[in-house]
This record gives structure tokens, sequence and C-alpha cells, in this order.
């Protein structure tokens, strides 16, 4: 699993032109699963991603987590972050995974984030959404869930 992390002031997704879901401060997760991933990865992910600490304290020190500012959670399917533009100019989306595999693990990631406690919006699987943020710093990570395995 990839996931983009951005600290935002706050974000929204509009779902097929019909539907916005929104969140103020927090975390805005842009979400790609591939072929091989596993609901452990997500786990381990979802983890992660809850206990950093990317928000400043009273001495402007990057010290906080999103539970200690009371923070949310918009979580967003991002096959493209699988994309491959080595050849030719047109990406190619070979590693990303089929929605048979990827559906179910972005679904267990987003319920593993809700049991956590925090308000989480979501876009939708497979739909045309337009999102749009106000990124905050900017703070923005790229986590990839094979770069947290233990060394072999």
């Amino acid at each position: 699993m990839k996931a983009v992390l951005m600290r935002v002031r706050r974000a929204s997704v509009t779902i097929d032109e019909r539907e916005t879901r929104s969140i103020g401060r927090g975390f805005l997760i842009l979400l790609a699963v591939t072929h091989d991933d596993t609901e452990a990865q997500a786990v381990k992910l979802a983890d992660k991603l809850c206990s950093l600490r990317l928000f400043e304290d009273a001495d402007g020190k990057i010290n906080l987590t999103l539970d200690e500012v009371g923070g949310e959670i918009m979580i967003v399917s991002q096959f493209t972050l699988y994309g491959n533009c080595r050849k030719g100019r047109r990406p190619e989306f070979l590693n990303a995974a089929r929605p048979e595999t990827a559906i179910p693990l972005y679904e267990k990631f987003v319920s593993l984030v809700r049991a956590k406690g925090y308000h989480v919006e979501t876009g939708e699987f497979g739909a045309y959404m337009a999102v749009d943020s106000v990124n905050d710093g900017p703070f923005t990570l790229i986590v990839d869930t094979k770069d947290l395995e233990a060394p072999k």
C-alpha cells in the first residue's frame, strides 16, 4: 500500500458532481493498493499514519499528533499512485490492484482508522472525484508499506 498524507486546514471531495464530503483541520490521505498488499499492511499503515506527530505545539515544534489537536481525516482511493511513466507519454497502471483486491483493502484501512475514534470522511472507490484541499505548511509525506518493513 502506498499513501500520500497531506496535513490540511480543510479538505473536501465532490463525488460525481453530486455529493460533497468535507473535513476541517487534519489529514487528507490518498491511498493506493497494489497486487500483493495484505490486511496486515493496512493495519501497519493505519497505525503509522494515525500516530505521526505532524502538528506544532505551543513552542512551534512538530510534536503533536492528530488526536492531540482534535483533527479529522479524509481518505480517498488513488490508484494512480502506482502509475508507471517510464516509457512513452501515457502512464500505465499495471501495478495498481484490480478492484476485487483493492476495494476490500481500502475499506479495511478506512475501518481501521475509524476504529481509532477519528471523524473520517471518504471518497468513493471508482467514482469521478474532485478533491479540494488547503494544505497546511504544506506538509506532505509519501508512505509506502514496503518501507515500513523490517530489514531482511
